[in-house]
C-alpha cells in the first residue's frame, strides 16, 4: 500500500527535516501543525497546514489543533471496510497513512526546580496522544511513529519495499502505546497521592545489561524520565559497561555517602557497606574507609560525596576496585585513573533516597516511602554521660547501620567504621560480628544498632570489648534492663527515637 499522506506534529524535532524530506521525495503529502509546520517550511518543504484540512483555525492558543473528524476520521478509517471509505468520501475526508508524533516533555518540565502547576499543566499534551493512539489502533493501515530513532528504518522500508510489513507496523504500534502509557503515568504520578490507589509505573529502557545477579539471569536498566542527575542516567567516564550488580552496589554506596556533610568515602560489597570513612579531605576519608576493612574493599565499589582530586586518585589506584563514583573528578585525577583501564568512573552526585521505594514480590509489589526519618533529639538514657567528641563517630556508626542490612550493628572510632555486623538473624549475632571485626579498636569506640536492644546481652558484649557509647532507637520493653546494664558497666546509652531496618 503506497503511503500518500503523512501527518507530522512533533515537539522533539531531531531528524524531522530529513525524515519529512525523505517522505516528500516518495511523493507523500505532508500535513503539519504549528511549530512543526514552520520548521518544515524553513527546511524548504511544501506543507499543508492542518487548519486547511479541518477548515478551522487553531484554537485556545494552540490547545486545539488536530482534534477534528477530518483528521481522526482519516486516521481511523479501515481500508478493508467499504463502508468506512464511503463515509469518508461522503464527508470529503482524505486518508492519513502515516502519523509521526512525539509529545510535550511533561516529565522533564514538571521535575524542573520551581516548576509551577500552571506550567506543568500546559505541558500535558492532548492532541499528540490522541493522534498516536488513533494511528496505533489502526496500525494495519496507518504507520504510527513516535521515536526519531525509527525515522531511518521507516524510510528505508518505504524506499525498498514501498510499505512496511505488518510485523513492523505492529512493533511501531506497541512503541506508540508504551509511549502514551508512560506519558500518562508521569502525569498521574505528578497529580497523585503518596500511596495512590492505582500505581502506574513507566520507565524507559536505558540499556540491556550483560546479565543480572548471575550469568543465567537476563537484566536491563530502566530509567525514570526527568531524573537525569540520578545514578540510572550516569554515563561511565571510563571503563567497562556497568553490570546489574555494579548499579546495585553503586546505589547503596551513593545513598550512604549522601548522609554526610563532611567529605566521606563509602566502600560497598554486595550492596552492604564494608568500610566508611569521613575526614577533612577526600583522601583522608578514603584512607579511613580502606583501613576500616582492607580485605573486603578489594573488588568493591567506592562512592564519594565530594570531588575526587589527584591525591585521592593516586590512593584509589593502589587497589583493585570495580567502580568509583563521585560528583566530579579533576583532570589530574582522570589522568591518574586512566591507567586502570577496566575501572569504571561515574560522575554522579550522591542523592539521599527519596520518593517511593518499590520491590517486587510474587503477584505484586511492595511500596513504601524512602527512609528519610530523623527521629527526635537524641538523649542520654542512662546515668553515664558520653565522653567529649563522641558525636561524629556516633553519627557515622548510626548512618552506616541505617544503610546496612538488618539486623545491623556498627562500631566506629576515629572517623571510620571499625566493625560492621549486618544481615544477622539475631542482634547479639550482629554485635559479636562487629565487635570481633573491631578487635582492639573497639576500646573507647561508639556502637550503633539499627533496632532497639531488648536484652542486656549486647550491652554486656559491648562493655567487655571496651565500647564507650551505645546508640540505639530505644522503645523496647527491655529498655530498663539494657539501661541498667549500661549504667552498671560504665557505658553511655543514647536513644535516637527512630528505627532504621533495611531488609
Amino acid at each position: 500500500m503506497r503511503i500518500k499522506r503523512a501527518l507530522l506534529s512533533v515537539y522533539d524535532k531531531e531528524g524531522l527535516a530529513d525524515f519529512a524530506r525523505g517522505l516528500a521525495e516518495l511523493g507523500v503529502e505532508l500535513v503539519s501543525t504549528g511549530g512543526t509546520a514552520r520548521a518544515l517550511e524553513e527546511a524548504g518543504l511544501a506543507v499543508t497546514p492542518v487548519q486547511e484540512v479541518t477548515g478551522f483555525p487553531e484554537l485556545l492558543e494552540g490547545r486545539v489543533k488536530s482534534l477534528h473528524p477530518r483528521i481522526h476520521g482519516g486516521i481511523l478509517a479501515r481500508r478493508s471496510e467499504p463502508r468506512d471509505l464511503a463515509e469518508l468520501q461522503s464527508h470529503g475526508i482524505g486518508l492519513v497513512d502515516l502519523v509521526a508524533v512525539n509529545l510535550y516533555p511533561f516529565a522533564r518540565v514538571a521535575a524542573e526546580p520551581g516548576c509551577t502547576p500552571d506550567r506543568a499543566l500546559e505541558h500535558i499534551d492532548i492532541g499528540g496522544p490522541a493522534l498516536l493512539r488513533a494511528a496505533a489502533k489502526n496500525y494495519p493501515d496507518v504507520i504510527p511513529v513516535c521515536r526519531p530513532v525509527d525515522y531511518r528504518d521507516v524510510l528505508d522500508a518505504l524506499r525498498e519495499q514501498g510499505d512496511l510489513s505488518q510485523a513492523q507496523r505492529r512493533s511501531l504500534a506497541q512503541a506508540a502505546f508504551a509511549h502514551t502509557a508512560a506519558y500518562d503515568a508521569a502525569i498521574a504520578a505528578w497529580l497523585g497521592d503518596e500511596l495512590p490507589r492505582h500505581l502506574t509505573l513507566a520507565a524507559v529502557k536505558g540499556a540491556e545489561l550483560r546479565y543480572g545477579e548471575n550469568p543465567h539471569q537476563k537484566a536491563a536498566l530502566y530509567r525514570w524520565e526527568g531524573q537525569t542527575d540520578a545514578l540510572a542516567w550516569a554515563e561511565p567516564l571510563q571503563g567497562k559497561a556497568l553490570s546489574y550488580n555494579n548499579f546495585n552496589d553503586a546505589h547503596a554506596a551513593l545513598a550512604l555517602a549522601a548522609e554526610f556533610s563532611q567529605p566521606a568515602a563509602v566502600a560497598v560489597k554486595h550492596a552492604t557497606p564494608c568500610g566508611v570513612g569521613t575526614g577533612a579531605t577526600p583522601v583522608q576519608a578514603f584512607a579511613r574507609a580502606r583501613e576500616a576493612d582492607s580485605v573486603s574493599i578489594f573488588g568493591g565499589i567506592v562512592a564519594f560525596n565530594c570531588p575526587v582530586d589527584a591525591e585521592t586518585a593516586a590512593a584509589l589506584a593502589e587497589i583493585f576496585l570495580e567502580v568509583v563514583a563521585a560528583p566530579d573528578f579533576t583532570a589530574a585525577a582522570r589522568e591518574i585513573l586512566a591507567g586502570k583501564k577496566n575501572l569504571r568512573l561515574l560522575a554522579c552526585p550522591p542523592r539521599k533516597e527519596a520518593g517511593l521505594l518499590i520491590r517486587s514480590i510474587a503477584g505484586g509489589l511492595l511500596v513504601q516511602q524512602a527512609d528519610g526519618g530523623q527521629g527526635g533529639p537524641w538523649r542520654v538514657a542512662g546515668s553515664v554521660p558520653p565522653p567529649p567528641g563522641w558525636e561524629e563517630d556516633a553519627r557515622l556508626a548510626w548512618y552506616t547501620a541505617k544503610h546496612a542490612k538488618s539486623n545491623a550493628i556498627v562500631v566506629a572510632a576515629g572517623g571510620m567504621t571499625v566493625g560492621i555486623g549486618s544481615g544477622s538473624t539475631s542482634r547479639i549475632g550482629a554485635a559479636r560480628t562487629a565487635l570481633a571485626a573491631a578487635g582492639p579498636r573497639a576500646r573507647g569506640a561508639v556502637l550503633a544498632s539499627d533496632g532497639f536492644i531488648p536484652f542486656p546481652d549486647v550491652v554486656e558484649a559491648a562493655a567487655a570489648a571496651g565500647i564507650a557509647v551505645i546508640v540505639q532507637p530505644g522503645g523496647s520493653k527491655g529498655d530498663a534492663r539494657a539501661i541498667e546494664a549500661a549504667d552498671r558497666l560504665g557505658v553511655s546509652m543514647v536513644f535516637t527515637g527512630i528505627r532504621h531496618f533495611r531488609h
